[in-house]
């Protein structure tokens, strides 16, 4: 049976959005790495609501606009970016393609978009080259069994030039994924977390005897007295990732954290959560703008991300497109996923009359 295919020397005529590159993308991935990257948890019910949530919106067409001076830039914490748009943390691209997470970095930079680093990066922080990006990216943090083991991740991502810490909060275990299960996943030979050899990656739950999460793995979960001392020891804006609830949003206000983002985790860990942008009205209604209000799970068009800013993120969070297009095309595929995000978000402005972000608001939804 032939292996994958190689990546795309060119990016042909007939991919035209970015659902288009999924085919390209399992054409180039080995069973094993599609099964890791495209799954959920349980029975994908989250997954899939992700997207349906979105597709249930409608947006409110209106003419005659003024839309001089248009423009989609923003800045948060500090940092410009030419358009809402992040690229999420994702473990292990180089499952995806030979140059990894040194590819999409390259991407986000030359598109002026955000990118964040994970915990369980397949390439090292000077093979990415972070310090030398011409938009310094972010760090996704899962905190270690021992605090010290944090803060050697912590302290090589400020020596690394990373601009932010972004802590994941929803996965102290990992999701029941099924899909994985039945693949029986396993990183192959010479694909690593490499900026961490202690085994920090969320359990995997398996129904074992025995309670192995209760009284075990659980003893060691993260709580809020560990962002306290996150704070502490760094003084890069801390954002917090999987926040799902509005009383969660408060807490971690109180806790004077410097943004948060709205996710799921991809609908990868608890099955039947709702969508993230059901959960994002609530959410901003609490923050009421005091930080950064970020968003992931099922973006997969620029009328996708006037949504969300329409019902209050500051921009959007993507994963399973630019690691479809990474696969598919290295990083001009990344790129090109962006520009076309960018591309129909500016389309989808001038439609709804919208000359910037700041002018996207509930108004631009039809009700």
């Amino acid at each position: 049976m032939p292996g994958p295919l190689e990546p795309l020397a060119a990016i042909p005529a007939q991919i035209a959005s970015v659902s288009d590159y999924e085919p390209f993308a399992r054409e180039r991935m080995s069973d094993n790495a599609w099964a890791y990257v495209s799954g959920g948890a349980g029975d994908e019910i989250t997954l899939r609501r992700n997207r349906e949530a979105f597709e249930a919106l409608r947006l409110r067409g209106r003419v005659l606009s003024d839309l001089s001076g248009g423009d989609t830039g923003l800045e948060i914490a500090g940092q410009k970016f030419d358009a809402p748009i992040l690229l999420a943390p994702v473990a292990y691209l180089k499952l995806a393609h030979p140059q990894g997470e040194a590819a999409a970095l390259l991407a986000a930079s030359a598109t002026g978009c955000g990118f964040v680093i994970s915990t369980h990066s397949s390439s090292s922080l000077e093979e990415m080259g972070a310090a030398s990006s011409a938009r310094r990216p972010w760090f996704q943090l899962y905190f270690q069994p021992e605090r010290s083991l944090t803060l050697e991740l912590v302290q090589a991502a400020e020596r690394s030039g990373c601009a932010a810490i972004v802590v994941t909060l929803d996965a102290p275990v990992n999701g029941n994924r099924n899909r994985e299960q039945r693949a029986a996943f396993r990183l192959p030979p010479g694909i690593d977390a490499v900026l961490t050899r202690v085994s920090s990656a969320p359990m995997l739950f398996h129904g074992t005897a025995g309670a192995p999460l209760c009284g075990g793995i659980l003893e060691r979960a993260p709580t809020w007295k560990d962002i306290e001392w996150l704070k502490s020891v760094t003084e890069l804006p801390i954002f917090l990732k999987g926040i799902m609830d509005e009383d969660d949003a408060s807490q971690a206000l109180e806790a004077g954290v410097g943004g948060l983002v709205v996710s799921n985790h991809g609908g990868r860990t608890l099955d039947t959560l709702p969508a993230t942008i059901d959960v994002l009205p609530r959410i901003a209604q609490r923050v009421s703008g005091r930080v950064p209000l970020l968003l992931d799970g099922g973006v997969r068009r620029g009328t996708d991300i006037l949504k969300a800013l329409a019902l209050g993120a500051s921009a959007v969070l993507i994963g399973r497109p630019y690691v479809f297009a990474l696969a598919a095309a290295g990083a001009p595929g990344v790129a090109h996923v962006v520009n076309i995000m960018r591309a129909e978000l500016e389309v989808a402005m001038a439609l709804t009359g919208c000359r910037n972000l700041k002018a996207i608001g509930p108004k631009a939804l039809w009700r």
